[in-house]
């Protein structure tokens, strides 16, 4: 099979690409992560999205511990081909690693970040 469509993307000197996750049929922002040539790879064979993580230096399936996992509804690039969007259903509705729905849930306000998303679960109950 053919893996010319990934030989377009242009992955940083680290082999890294960042990627937007847009929850389907909301539009949100759930997170940005990172992706290199298998993760993308395996993003597009398996419809569930997996990231590189450059604090543990290795692929990560997002959902394997929190089981909160990300299903993959499309695979977007950018006009330079630098940045991947992908779309996907947010299984378990948190995205986020703090029990939130999304990685944004700090805001500016005034001169201070201010916390406006609620925790829905508490991350200990999440990650063991």
């Amino acid at each position: 099979m053919s893996q010319a469509w990934l030989d377009e993307i242009k992955f940083d000197e680290k082999g890294l690409v960042p990627t937007i996750a847009q929850e389907s049929g909301t539009g949100k922002i759930l997170m940005v992560a990172w992706m290199n040539r298998e993760s993308l790879m395996l993003t597009k064979e398996t419809g569930h999205a997996v990231y590189f993580s450059r604090s543990r230096q290795k692929l990560w399936h997002k959902g394997e511990e929190s089981g909160n996992q990300q299903v993959v509804k499309s695979i977007r690039t950018d006009c330079d081909s630098d940045v991947l969007l992908i779309e996907v259903e947010q299984k378990g509705g948190i995205a986020c690693h703090t029990g939130r729905h999304n990685c944004f849930y700090k805001a500016l306000q005034g001169d201070q970040w201010r916390e406006v998303e609620p925790v829905l679960k508490d991350p200990k109950e999440i990650y063991r």
